[in-house]
Formats: C-alpha cells, structure tokens, sequence
C-alpha cells in the first residue's frame, strides 16, 4: 500500500500543463515543422538552379541526324553516277577508237583487194592473204590458185581507188564496214583502162590487235 500511495503521491506531484500551456507546445512544434519544410524546399530549388539544363533531344536532333544522312546518300550516290559515267565515256572512246581503226583497215585492204599485176601476181596475193583472216582466208587461197595462171595469161592489171567508206556499225572488236571503190582495169586485149564501180561490204575483227577481213561481199 505504502508504494502505491507512494506513487500516486508523485503523480499529485507532476505540474499538470494547461490547455493554453498546450495549444501554445503545439504551435511551436507546427512551426518548427513548417520552417523544416520551407528551408528543405528552398534547398531543393537552390540544387535544380545549380543544375544545368538537360540536353533537348528535339526536332533539331533529328533533323541534324537528317541531313548527315542525306549527304551521305547524296555523296555516294554522285560517286556512283560519276563512276557510271566514266565508265560510259571510255566505252564510248572505245568504240569510236576502233571505228576508225577498222575503217582504215578497210580502206587499205580494198586498195589491196583490188590492185594487182601479173608481173608481181604472187606478191599481190600475199598481201591479201595477210590482211584477211577466217573463211574468207581460206575462199580467197583456193581461188586465187585457180585464177593466177588465168591472170598471168592474160596480161591482167587492176587499180583500185576507195571512192567513199563508212561503218555501219562497230564494238572494239567487230565493225561492218561500206566501201565504194573504182577499179580500173587493163589486159591483154583492152589496152585502155576500163573502170568497174564496185560496192564492197567489209566485215574486220580485231586478231592479236589487227584488224582483218573475215568477210568481203560485192553487192
């Protein structure tokens, strides 16, 4: 008993606060709390002030990435061309080059065709015979064998002129070629030059960078 009342003798004894005692505890411990929060937000704004601004990933990004990636295209596509066309100009060399091999080729050859002499027949024949090739090679051995006597029988002679010559149509290694020729011819019997006009088509392929006959037609 003598602790009990020991206990509630000092529970007598604890000052009792007041209500305005209380209402007054609060307040300051409210704005103690509210000064806590408005310096912790001053805080915060003071750090995202320090803070610099995050980088904008906006239209301008893109529309950077878009041009690099437009000049790049671009770039690659000028190379392109420019590769294409090179490439066409030395073609187009090329063929023009060989044209006008093959056609002085052919100017020769149908001078060479067309000119002859009895007295130099064998002479004649080798010359032709260097500058045709193939076929036509092989046509014109076997039948200037059989026509050599004739010739030399006859007293023969034969000189001929290219009158005109074009190419029909021509790679690098192939042309078709036109030719007008006058050959005036002499013999035993007709003393006087008779001139045959003859139209000559000429086809020459390019052989270990030579440019022979492979077919020779009168038309």
């Amino acid at each position: 008993m003598s602790t009990i009342n020991n206990v509630f003798d000092r529970v007598d004894e604890l000052p009792v606060k007041s209500d305005s005692d209380a209402a007054s505890s609060e307040s300051e411990s409210s704005t103690g709390d509210e000064t806590d929060v408005d310096e912790s937000a001053a805080a915060e704004t003071d750090t995202a002030a320090q803070e610099p601004p995050a980088p904008r990933r906006g239209w301008r990004g893109w529309r950077g990435r878009m041009v690099v990636a437009v000049a790049v295209v671009g770039g690659a596509a000028a190379v392109a061309t420019i590769g294409y066309l090179g490439w066409r100009l030395h073609q187009v060399t090329a063929v023009d080059a060989a044209q006008q091999a093959a056609l002085a080729a052919a100017t020769d050859y149908a001078v060479t065709l067309t000119t002859l002499d009895a007295n130099s027949i064998d002479e004649n024949y080798t010359r032709a015979l260097d500058g045709a090739t193939g076929e036509f090679k092989e046509a014109y051995s076997l039948g200037s064998a059989q026509l050599r006597q004739t010739l030399i029988d006859n007293h023969a002679a034969g000189n001929g002129v290219v009158v005109d010559a074009a190419v029909k149509s021509a790679t690098t290694t192939h042309a078709e070629v036109l030719l007008f020729v006058d050959q005036s011819i002499t013999n035993a019997v007709r003393t006087e030059p008779r001139i045959d006009r003859n139209r000559i088509q000429m086809t020459m392929e390019l052989v270990d960078g030579r440019w022979l006959a492979s077919e020779v037609e009168l038309t």
